[in-house]
């Protein structure tokens, strides 16, 4: 299987006022396609970082990273924000839906940004929110949904685009334990159809689901284990 990402030796640093501050000193890490894995770490670990990084939402202070074959280390902001779009899909713990939208305007709003027609983005939205068991709430608003239904419209956001990673961030933190349970199962169908799936979280039973775990601490990987 090819490597849908590749890092090698990242590095980042943050200045606060005269003191630097090392987050990130020397990470290696290698991502095949296709790949379920969770990333652990207590907090101070870097692990947030590490997500900011590896979703091209910031760039480290040294070393390379490629994702699908592009090096993203160099980028600028505007090339940042296009790979986002097109190769990433993000799901937050807070959902970040647009409240006065609804969840097909919602699912749909990446194809906005990537310049597809109003028709083939309404046909898309349509079909991810199907597929993540909302066929009947595509005119609801996210007030008008339970905090389960509003992750799986957050969910197929992450899909619409067909991106090349599904980034999740504690996406079970908000939720109780029966709906986290649903959404965990709907981020293994998303891994069954062929996704790669990234999800950063500090659970132990949610990470048991991802097939390779991947624990930070002090800015170095300390362990990286494919259980499955």
């Amino acid at each position: 299987m090819s490597n849908v990402i590749e890092i090698r030796g990242i590095i980042r640093n943050f200045q606060l006022g005269q003191e630097t501050v090392y987050v990130l000193k020397g990470i290696d890490l290698d991502i095949e396609r296709g790949e379920y894995v969770a990333i652990m770490g207590p907090s101070g670990s870097g692990k947030s970082t590490l997500m900011n990084l590896l979703g091209c939402l910031d760039t480290p202070t040294a070393g390379s990273y490629n994702l699908n074959g592009q090096d993203v280390s160099q980028m600028t902001d505007d090339e940042l924000a296009e790979i986002r779009n097109k190769e990433i899909g993000f799901v937050f713990q807070t959902f970040n839906l647009l409240p006065r939208t609804t969840a097909l305007d919602n699912v749909a709003l990446p194809m906005v940004y990537a310049g597809a027609s109003k028709k083939d983005r309404e046909h898309r939205a349509a079909e991810v929110l199907t597929d993540v068991g909302l066929a009947d709430r595509m005119d609801h608003k996210p007030n008008q949904l339970s905090g389960g239904q509003r992750q799986r419209v957050a969910v197929g956001r992450a899909l619409v685009n067909k991106p090349s990673i599904i980034l999740a961030d504690e996406p079970t933190g908000n939720l109780d334990s029966k709906t986290s349970l649903e959404i965990l199962q709907l981020f293994d169908q998303i891994h069954q159809a062929g996704n790669t799936v990234i999800m950063v979280t500090h659970e132990e039973d949610v990470a048991e689901r991802a097939h390779r775990i991947i624990r930070l601490r002090d800015g170095v990987i300390e362990s990286d284990i494919r259980n499955k």
